[in-house]
């Protein structure tokens, strides 16, 4: 035999191997939808970071607008007291002179019920002038409206500006508070939209930017409702 009959044939090229190559398409497939999530996410982020700070601005400032509400409050509680200290003293002293009056009169020392009768405060004088042209009718001249002694108007309208003053703090906590919740409603709209950029399908992703839109609008007409302080 030849050398030619006894040489192998060469061998055929072997057959490229299918697998990993194969599935490429589907994960590009299954990331296209990324770049649309990012930018949408980013944009809500931004925007819901502008709407919490502007939350916390708002409550820090009805915050200082309670504090300063109480305080007032306070002292005009603390002025209203010394106001009506200074009526009971007055009325103490009217008390006191009336009581001379009445005892004179009764007596039938009219020169000393006279003395007695120059003696009587400004506003007590008012008071019993009333008394005396009216007839004598009320018990005395203590328990006519004309009798108004110093201090008994300024300590109603320093309580009554007191009961203003306290009622506005309470408001103003409440409004602070309101835009304190937003904040922690805002919250969880960043937590959504942070966790939508996870590496998560993109459904579900766009499923949780979904709903921290509607989260986010509901805060941002809610807080259109709320009293502004500048």
């Amino acid at each position: 035999m030849s050398d030619e009959s006894t040489t192998p044939a060469p061998a055929a090229p072997a057959a490229p191997l299918s697998g990993p190559p194969a599935a490429a398409p589907a994960r590009v497939s299954r990331w296209r939808h990324r770049p649309f999530i990012e930018i949408v996410a980013v944009a809500m982020l931004s925007v819901t970071a502008i709407l919490t700070a502007w939350c916390g601005f708002q409550a820090s400032k009805w915050s200082g607008e309670r504090a300063i509400a109480f305080a007032e409050a306070s002292a005009a509680r603390v002025e209203a007291t010394d106001a009506d200290g200074e009526a009971r003293e007055a009325r103490i002293i009217d008390l006191i002179i009336y009581a001379e009056w009445v005892t004179a009169t009764a007596q039938g020392d009219t020169v000393l019920a006279d003395q007695i009768e120059a003696r009587f405060t400004p506003h007590f004088r008012v008071a019993f002038d009333a008394w005396q042209s009216d007839g004598e009718v009320e018990p005395g001249p203590f328990a006519t409206d004309a009798y108004v002694p110093p201090g008994s108007e300024k300590s109603a309208e320093r309580s009554a500006y007191a009961e203003a003053r306290f009622t506005d703090a309470l408001e103003d906590t409440e409004r602070g508070d309101n835009y304190s919740l937003l904040t922690v409603l805002f919250a969880l709209v960043l937590f959504l939209t942070a966790m939508a950029q996870r590496d998560i399908h993109h459904v579900a992703a766009w499923i949780m930017l979904g709903l921290a839109g509607l989260v986010a609008l509901a805060g941002f007409v809610v807080m259109l409702t709320f009293p502004v302080r500048l």
